[in-house]
């Protein structure tokens, strides 16, 4: 073999060890789908739970119309999941939405003096977290996304009912948050004095993994 050969076939076998080191070193680098301490870092075992509260500075809202001002607004809210299944990233997480709750609650509807409760209902919920795109919300056995307002009247109590499809938020691993952004929610059931419709933002974070020591914070690959 001439010195030219020898040089070609010297450099497609270092091409291809190359290669197989930068897809291995790659799909090292990926991890799971949920991760902690860093992005690509240690998995999110399932069965862990994960919780969060809004953000700092952030309300949950629910307006009347896309866009709006009129409605509801809390300054407490809520949610606890467990993880179902988190595997290697890219992929889809699932959760089991055990728990949602918002509290605090003011209204400036007309006709309205106040908020008695906001009840979440029909858990738990299922949730899909996609690799790099966003995380979805969707019925569960119990029955349909629905929520339960209680509303004060100058007449007495008004429980309006509202039921979502689904409900897609979006994840940040700069904060570890999660962003609800005019999702929508129609009436059910209730009096004509109930909103037709229920747009629902915000943002809660970080997200924490609860069941490990210190609570370490959660990161989308």
């Amino acid at each position: 073999m001439d010195k030219r050969a020898l040089s070609v076939v010297l450099g497609t076998a270092v091409a291809a060890v190359l290669a197989v080191t930068t897809t291995a070193s790659a799909t090292a680098n990926a991890g799971n789908v949920l991760t902690t301490g860093s992005a690509g870092g240690t998995a999110v075992a399932t069965g862990d739970v994960l919780s969060a509260s809004l953000a700092t500075g952030a309300t949950a809202k629910i307006a009347t119309t896309l866009g709006g001002s009129t409605g509801i607004t809390c300054n407490t809210s809520a949610f606890t999941a467990s993880v179902t299944g988190n595997p290697a990233a890219p992929g889809t997480a699932t959760e089991s939405v055990s728990a949602h709750t918002l509290a605090s609650c003011t209204t400036n509807i007309v006709g309205a003096t106040g908020v008695q409760s906001i009840t979440v209902n029909n858990l738990p919920f299922a949730a899909a977290v996609v690799s790099g795109g966003s995380l979805t919300v969707t019925a569960g056995a119990a029955g349909p996304i629905q929520t339960t307002l209680k509303i004060n009247t100058i007449l007495g109590v008004t429980t309006c009912v509202y039921r979502a499809g689904s409900l897609t938020a979006t994840p940040s691993n700069t904060d570890n948050s999660l962003t609800f952004k005019d999702q929508l929610f129609t009436k059910f059931s209730g009096p004509g004095t109930c909103p037709a419709n229920g747009y629902f933002s915000a943002k809660y974070g970080p997200v924490r993994d609860t069941s490990q020591a210190g609570s370490p914070v959660v990161f989308v690959n």
